[in-house]
C-alpha cells in the first residue's frame, strides 16, 4: 500500500482547511511531517510518549520540541497538547515482551498505546483528523503505523490521516532541518529496551 499517495489524494480532495492533531515522538520527527503538513491543516502536536523510561530524557525532548513549533513558521499558528508523564502505562502495556528484539510485537504495542491515546484526545477535543510524525523513521514500520490508525478510526468521527513521511527523502530532510534549527537528535527510540541496544 502506497500511505505517502493515500496522503497526497486526500490533501488534495480537502476543500477546507481541517484540524489535524498529530502525535508527535520529538522534534526531529516531527519537522518535516510540519513541513508537508503545515500549509493544509490546523495543527496541534500531541506529545504522548510513555515508552521514554527516563524522566531527564522526556522533559528534554518535550523542551526541544516546544522549542522548535515556536520557531517553525506555517501558514496556521502550531498548537501543543502535552500529556502527563506516565512510563508505568508502557511497563503495562509490554510487560512479558521486554526480550522481544526491537521491532518487533513489543514495538507494535508501543504503537498502538500511543495512537490509542492519539485518537482518544481527537475525539474529546472534536479534531477532523488524527495521524503521526512515527512513520517519518526508517526504523518504525509504517504499515504497522497506518493499519493502527485505520482500525482505531473506524466507526468515529475522527478520521485517520494515512502517511509514509520517510517518503521523497523525509528522513534525510528531517536531518537537515535538524541541523539548521539545531536540534536535539536521540539516538534510541526511547523505551529502556531500545536504550540497551545503544549501549
Amino acid at each position: 500500500m502506497n500511505y505517502d499517495l493515500l496522503m497526497q489524494k486526500e490533501i488534495e480532495s480537502l476543500t477546507n482547511t481541517p484540524t489535524l492533531l498529530l502525535h508527535t515522538c520529538c522534534a526531529p520527527c516531527s519537522s518535516v511531517c510540519l513541513k508537508r503538513l503545515g500549509d493544509h491543516f490546523k495543527i496541534t502536536v500531541f506529545f504522548y510518549n510513555p515508552n521514554i523510561t527516563e524522566e531527564k530524557e522526556y522533559q528534554k525532548r518535550l523542551a526541544e520540541l516546544k522549542r522548535f513549533i515556536n520557531e517553525f513558521q506555517v501558514k496556521y499558528k502550531i498548537q501543543m497538547i502535552e500529556a502527563k508523564y506516565d512510563p508505568n502505562s508502557f511497563f503495562d502495556q509490554s510487560k512479558g515482551m521486554e526480550n522481544i528484539p526491537e521491532r518487533g510485537i513489543r514495538c507494535f504495542s508501543c504503537y498502538q498505546l500511543r495512537l490509542q491515546e492519539t485518537v482518544k484526545i481527537a475525539e474529546e477535543n472534536n479534531f477532523d483528523y488524527f495521524a503521526t510524525t512515527l512513520t517519518l523513521s526508517p526504523f518504525k514500520n509504517a504499515n504497522w503505523l497506518n493499519q493502527i490508525g485505520e482500525t482505531l478510526a473506524k466507526d468515529k468521527k475522527v478520521k485517520y490521516l494515512y502517511s509514509d513521511f520517510k517518503k521523497h527523502n523525509g528522513y534525510k530532510e528531517s536531518i537537515e532541518l535538524s541541523e539548521k534549527y539545531h536540534l536535539y537528535r536521540q539516538n534510541y527510540c526511547g523505551c529502556i529496551y531500545s536504550k540497551k541496544i545503544t549501549n
